[in-house]
């Protein structure tokens, strides 16, 4: 049954548009982890009784998260065209993803940040500024790591999202098991092709969820 299963399938086209889906994954996931990081700072650190406490900073950077993870991910790739085109020089493979897929994941990561910093005993960070401790101190020495397992929950929660993603910028010719399957699968009428490019896609969903929660269960002190 397996056999004919894969008869009809490229082995190469397969396992090369799994290293796209991975490639455009890992590479999204970095970018989604510093721009993640640095909007949930923001947000955390300009709210009221923050650090930073700027209601006009809080307002404007909540409204842009708010914005961007409310664009549904087709959308936002349409619209990032133009963008794509002028930082990539092209709109089609995997790097013309990556612009699209850092933006659509990043604010909804933020917001992952944002309650992760929250959940930090107030109590160590007010020990930390009695002690004299300067911002970037507190935000690396204090905030960061002692939110380091919820970080990494959260992380591992978009990486799958952005799996997902991947799939849906495929469609649009940004390669990976997304583009094979509808390409080679659904525009042929050939579902062997989408079943077999689904089950690499939920493979590649628990190997990054495995590697998440036994990354953050190292990290979890209680």
């Amino acid at each position: 049954m397996l056999t004919d299963l894969f008869a009809n399938i490229d082995a190469g086209d397969l396992w090369e548009a799994t290293y796209e889906t991975f490639y455009m994954t890992i590479l999204a996931l970095i970018g989604t982890c510093i721009f993640g990081i640095l909007l949930g700072l923001l947000l955390f650190l300009t709210t009221k009784d923050g650090i930073w406490q700027n209601k006009y900073i809080n307002f404007i950077v909540a409204a842009l998260v708010n914005v961007f993870r409310a664009i549904p991910f087709i959308i936002l790739i349409l619209l990032l065209f133009p963008f794509t085109d002028f930082l990539i020089g092209t709109i089609r493979g995997p790097n013309a993803a990556l612009p699209a897929l850092i933006i659509g994941s990043a604010p909804f990561y933020g917001r992952l940040v944002e309650i992760a910093l929250k959940e930090v005993d107030k109590g160590v960070v007010e020990a930390a500024k009695a002690m004299g401790a300067k911002t970037g101190t507190i935000i690396f020495r204090v905030l960061l790591p002692e939110s380091m397992p919820a970080l990494v929950s959260g992380l591992t929660v978009t990486a799958i999202a952005l799996i997902g993603y991947t799939a849906m910028a495929g469609v649009i010719g940004a390669g990976g098991l997304g583009n094979y399957a509808y390409y080679f699968g659904f525009q042929r009428r050939d579902f062997d092709v989408v079943f077999v490019c689904t089950i690499f896609i939920v493979v590649i969903v628990f190997i990054f969820q495995f590697i998440g929660d036994f990354i953050t269960n190292k990290l979890d002190k209680r």
